[in-house]
This record gives C-alpha cells, sequence and structure tokens, in this order.
C-alpha cells in the first residue's frame, strides 16, 4: 500500500505530487514518524518512512475514498484482461455477452438477462467506459457511505478502550481531510493554442482560476513562443472527477516534457459534452459541515 499522503506542522495533509523528491518536514498521519517523498520513474510515487514504516502502512489498512485514484476494482489481471477484451468485442454491439466468470457478477460488473451479461455502470469504469456524469452517480454514494461506516466505527470504538478509539479516530479525520480536499477543488478545462498546435489540459485548483492560468502559461513558455488560453469550463467541488477524467481519456493524453495533463483529442466537442454532462454538485449536509472545518493547503495541478 503506498503512503501519498503526509501531514505537516499546522496538520494539514499534503500530497505527494505537491513535493519535491527526498526527505521532508512531513509526518505519518497514523505514527507520526518522519517521511521522504519517493519519485522515481518506475514505482508509482510516494511517501516512506524516513525509518521503519508502520504498521497501519505495513498492512495496507488506509482509508482511502472510494474509486478516487485506482480504478481497477482490485480485480485480478487476468479478470481485468478479459474486461477489456470484452469491452473491445460488445461496448458497441447490441448482442450480449454470453458469459462471464461468476466472481465478476458477484462483484456487479455485470448485469444478467434471460438473454446473457451486460455491462453496469461498475463494470465500465475499470475500461474508462463509464460517462463523467454517470461515474459521480457511482461514486459520490460510495464516498459518502465510507464516510458513515467510519463514523460508525469511531462511535464503537468509544466503548472498548481508548487506543482502539484514537486509531479509529485517525482513520475517520485521514479520510475527512481527503474528502475535504476534493471537496474546495475546482475542476477546469482548457484549450491552448500553441505555436499552431491546438492543445487541452485538464486540472483542479482550489484558487482563482485566473492564478493558476498565469502558472500554466509560464510553464508552457518553456517549451512554446505563441500561447494563447482559453477557458472551456469550471466544476465546483468537482476534484473527484480528475483523476477519473486521466484514465477514461489517457489514449490521448499528450506529454510536453515534465508535463504530463495535456491533451489532443480527435474530437474535443465530444470530450467537452461529457463534462458538461455534468450537474453542478448538490453539497450533502455532511459536506457543507466538512467544508466548514479549518482549511487544507492551497492546491493545483
Amino acid at each position: 500500500m503506498w503512503l501519498k499522503y503526509g501531514v505537516n506542522s499546522e496538520n494539514e495533509l499534503i500530497t505527494i505530487k505537491e513535493v519535491s523528491s527526498g526527505k521532508t518536514n512531513l509526518v505519518c498521519p497514523f505514527c507520526d514518524s518522519q517521511l521522504t517523498a519517493k519519485k522515481g520513474k518506475i514505482k508509482q510515487h510516494h511517501f516512506a518512512h524516513t525509518r521503519e514504516t508502520c504498521l497501519r502502512v505495513r498492512k495496507g489498512e488506509l482509508p482511502l475514498l472510494p474509486l478516487y485514484d485506482n480504478f481497477h476494482l482490485q480485480l485480478k489481471r487476468s479478470h481485468f484482461q478479459l474486461i477489456k477484451q470484452l469491452w473491445r468485442e460488445y461496448s458497441n454491439s447490441p448482442h450480449p455477452i454470453i458469459t462471464v466468470p461468476f466472481e465478476l457478477h458477484l462483484k456487479k460488473l455485470f448485469h444478467q438477462t434471460p438473454d446473457g451479461y451486460y455491462f453496469t455502470d461498475l463494470g465500465k469504469i475499470p475500461v474508462g467506459g463509464l460517462s463523467l456524469s454517470k461515474f459521480n452517480a457511482v461514486q459520490e454514494p460510495l464516498i459518502l457511505k465510507e464516510l458513515n461506516r467510519l463514523t460508525n466505527s469511531v462511535e464503537i470504538a468509544r466503548g472498548i478502550s481508548q487506543a482502539r478509539l484514537e486509531e479509529k479516530l485517525a482513520d475517520y479525520q485521514i479520510y475527512e481531510l481527503q474528502l475535504q480536499r476534493i471537496l474546495r477543488l475546482t475542476l477546469y478545462f482548457l484549450e491552448i493554442k500553441a505555436d499552431g498546435k491546438t492543445l487541452h489540459k485538464i486540472g483542479v485548483t482550489s484558487r482563482k482560476i485566473k492564478d493558476r492560468l498565469s502558472e500554466i502559461e509560464r510553464d508552457l513558455k518553456q517549451h512554446y513562443s505563441t500561447i494563447a488560453i482559453d477557458l472551456l469550463g469550471t466544476w465546483q467541488h468537482r476534484g473527484n472527477v480528475e483523476l477519473y477524467f486521466k484514465h477514461r481519456y489517457n489514449s490521448f493524453n499528450y506529454r510536453i516534457g515534465k508535463l504530463t495533463e495535456y491533451y489532443r483529442f480527435e474530437n474535443v466537442e465530444l470530450v467537452l459534452e461529457d463534462l458538461c454532462s455534468m450537474q453542478q454538485k448538490v453539497l450533502k449536509s455532511q459536506e457543507i459541515n466538512i467544508l466548514k472545518k479549518p482549511g487544507l493547503s492551497l492546491v493545483n495541478s
């Protein structure tokens, strides 16, 4: 289990992408040990304990947001390959799939009819086949369900032991900070004209969009002479969507040196339609209360 968050001296949750590689002033949210940022070219970027990794991280018991940065649903490699094959063969076909492994049916990835099997919305996520609006409809209830589970775990632990209570409180607080983080982010989509090329960028920010655009222009000037940026849309409280967007449109990704969040689309109108299909985020009472709590550090990408 990779540790992607550290805590600074102001008790703010900091992600691995916000820091440079090497030793940091951050500590583990579970054991308060110092953390080192590991940002190599092979393994997924993560924090490592400067000394021995704590038990919680080693056992992989971190409270993570459902369907936030992992969309393979813990599938076996063989099952994931099978799903990709079935998607290629049947996604545009009116005919049902004849048979699927029983394990995948139990995971609710397929809906069974008298004629055969069809992909469910959940089953479309590993292959990036679910629209952004439907992705929200699947993910958001799971996020709140996990929040409620962690809340109940804290209440149960109160009657067991102080050590158990402290453990469950840590889980709840870390999860809450992750949720607060994505709720404070605004998703944005840009069209960029750079030396005759048309590029697009997806990203999130918790600051004013004009400040973020200035930074993007500065970064691009290291690679292009003439740059014009057009803001195509913003979606408040939609920080949960950014990584699924990258998963869904990965085949159109266009790297510019070390810049990785740019795209060259064959038909950007379809992509923009996908983004605009998302309804304005209506905050639940739990989410409103979480947003009112002390703020986190400003982030953008």
